[in-house]
């Protein structure tokens, strides 16, 4: 049987990232956003600029996602480093619901 994510399970938080001199808006659930933040500093990158790189990926397909789905999937393609950012945020998650 599967166990609920450590920390419950938590919506996605809308967050204002600036890609080319416009702020748009992102949607995504915390654990992305630490990972996406994570990634950033791994790939020696501002938040704003990782999330500005893949949104010139993403709108380059054929038929391009929306920007948090690209996000994600990046993310989710990211083996080295997205298993490190879930299992560091899992811990992070532990010693707050623990402190709490």
């Amino acid at each position: 049987m599967i166990a609920p994510p450590r920390g419950g399970f938590v919506g996605p938080v809308k967050r204002s990232v600036t890609i080319a001199g416009h702020s748009t808006s992102v949607s995504l659930e915390p654990v992305f956003w630490s990972a996406l933040e994570r990634a950033a500093v791994a790939h020696a990158l501002p938040l704003s600029a990782l999330v500005a790189e893949v949104d010139a990926l993403r709108i380059a397909e054929p038929d391009p996602p929306n920007l948090a789905s690209a996000l994600r999937t990046f993310l989710a393609n990211e083996p080295v480093h997205f298993g490190q950012i879930l299992q560091s945020n899992r811990i992070n998650v532990d010693s707050e619901s623990q402190s709490q």
